[in-house]
């Protein structure tokens, strides 16, 4: 009975591992996907923002067929249907870590009869378990700021001209076509906060006025999964502390930008009673990510993709 019911608390720890990380439910879900364009597979220039390479695309409606930029390597393919590489690496981790006990002996906190001579189950919720203290541990002193007023935005963007040319992947990119002035990074700070509040209030008729059809589909599924747990994530307060461009062109009779945006807001995540399951109410999480904005020329910017930073 004992060894069953260690048995149960292992798988239990396993699929903690392999589901999604609450820690990056934000619209978007800490995942990048949309299209760019011609430019979907190539990997944006690094900005002062996010000087970091930015992940490549995990999802697009974007056919792959251009050459993609070395600075990607291979496209990603998420693990186990779907599930974050992250979640499958983990669980991997914790097998190597069992089978090598198995084979040579000792283990994790003292041998391999650590947890009351569990053996190989006993190993692996050890390691389990050390992996979410220490995740915990950093994210709670290391990925929060207290909450604050002011800071800078787009301002400082607004001086910043477009870059010139970069290795991309077929060659060198022609200069950018399209001129980002004032208007349009005021465009890009409320399309961040009217993102997050159609993400949080589950408005998917509010997310078609502010993003692409692809978009919408990714935050509906995003949405859905979340039902299915009975949680329910908001990002509120949202604020935009620094923000600069990375590329603006024009292609096919659309204007293109993509512009990097640390941004910090008050992320919750709830389950169905209300209880607090991620997150603070009384501490920002802080974001760095690449926003991709399109618009028929003379329209209206609305989002076409995210890119998390490496």
């Amino acid at each position: 009975m004992r060894r069953s019911s260690s048995l149960i608390a292992a798988i239990a720890v396993a699929a903690l591992a392999l589901s999604p990380s609450l820690a990056d439910a934000r619209a978007g879900g800490g995942s990048s996907f949309g299209s760019r364009g011609g430019r979907t597979y190539s990997a944006p220039p690094s900005t002062s923002t996010a000087p970091s390479t930015a992940a490549p695309m995990e999802r697009s409606a974007t056919p792959r067929s251009a050459p993609s930029n070395p600075a990607y390597g291979a496209p990603a393919s998420p693990a186990f249907g779907g599930r974050s590489a992250f979640g499958s690496g983990l669980l991997g981790g914790l097998l190597g870590v069992g089978i090598g006990s198995m084979l040579f002996g000792g283990g994790l906190f003292g041998g391999s009869g650590g947890l009351g001579g569990l053996g190989f189950i006993g190993l692996l919720l050890q390691a389990a378990l050390l992996f979410f203290a220490i995740r915990w541990l950093v994210r709670k002193f290391m990925n929060r700021q207290p909450a604050m007023a002011g800071g800078p935005s787009f301002a400082r963007m607004q001086q910043q001209q477009s870059p010139g040319p970069v290795a991309g992947g077929g060659g060198a990119r022609p200069a950018p076509s399209v001129q980002i002035g004032k208007p349009d990074y005021e465009a890009f700070d409320r399309l961040l906060h009217e993102v997050q509040a159609a993400w949080s209030a589950q408005d998917l008729n509010a997310l078609r006025a502010v993003a692409t059809p692809e978009m919408v589909g990714y935050f509906g599924e995003q949405l859905t999964d979340q039902s299915s747990r009975g949680v329910r994530n908001t990002v509120t307060h949202v604020k935009l502390e620094q923000g600069d461009l990375s590329e603006a062109w024009s292609e096919n009779g659309r204007e293109y930008a993509t512009v990097a945006m640390r941004f910090s807001a008050l992320d919750v995540t709830r389950d169905s009673a209300g209880r607090v399951v991620d997150g603070d109410l009384a501490l920002r999480s802080m974001a760095t990510e690449l926003w991709t904005f399109v618009r028929s020329r003379g329209g209206q910017w609305i989002l076409s993709a995210i890119q998390q930073t490496r």
